[in-house]
């Protein structure tokens, strides 16, 4: 390896270690009591490297929504994903089945922060901002499953793709997931289940 490309991997471990540290210390202590400094520390960096790669603490947590949402560092949109396009092309009831599954696939790994930041919305504006952007987010991506579902069966009688978006987003709600998953202790394989059979009694006819 170079010299060159040795700094670059030592730059990119760095990175995973703060965000690594972050996302333990949000998750534990809350968004609120986590300092740029305990990150640091727990990071085992100097605070002055933290600030020099994401400036501030809002930023950190937003790198971490986006890369646990996907699943890695590709700057890749979720309707761009091949889960999606899988999704679209198949039938109508196998389109919720995957739909659903992707969802269980994401919250696996991003459930604990959206409820960090769910928390966290009601007395911080930039954190209330993220999570109006990552609801709408949300929104967008199950309006154009509504609309691939109804260009290949017709929906529940009375729903139109906007209704039918609305229905997915409560029933594939993280905090759906969170409640039934991380308090009442169901496994991710029931809750699937149970979204799935939801989704298809209440989307199709």
């Amino acid at each position: 390896m170079t010299e060159k490309g040795a700094r670059a991997a030592k730059t990119t471990a760095n990175r995973a270690k703060m965000l690594t540290a972050a996302r333990n210390l949000f998750t534990t202590r809350g968004y609120t009591a986590t300092t740029m400094k305990a990150i640091a520390e727990a990071a085992g960096m100097a605070v002055q490297t933290l600030y020099f790669t994401f400036a501030t603490k809002r930023a950190i947590l937003s790198e971490l929504l986006d890369l646990e949402i996907a699943g890695d560092a590709e700057p890749i949109a979720t309707l761009d994903r091949p889960w999606f396009a899988a999704a679209v092309e198949a039938p109508p009831q196998d389109q919720i089945r995957r739909q659903v599954d992707a969802a269980a696939t994401i919250f696996g790994r991003v459930s604990a922060l959206l409820e960090v930041i769910r928390s966290a919305a009601a007395t911080d504006p930039e954190l209330a901002d993220l999570w109006q952007t990552n609801l709408a987010q949300r929104h967008l991506v199950q309006l154009r499953l509504a609309e691939a579902l109804a260009a290949k069966s017709p929906l529940r009688a009375g729903l139109d793709t906007e209704r039918a978006a609305d229905i997915s987003l409560a029933v594939l709600a993280p905090e759906t997931y969170h409640l039934l998953v991380h308090e009442r202790g169901w496994t991710p394989a029931q809750w699937t289940s149970w979204a799935s059979d939801a989704l298809i009694r209440q989307l199709l006819p």
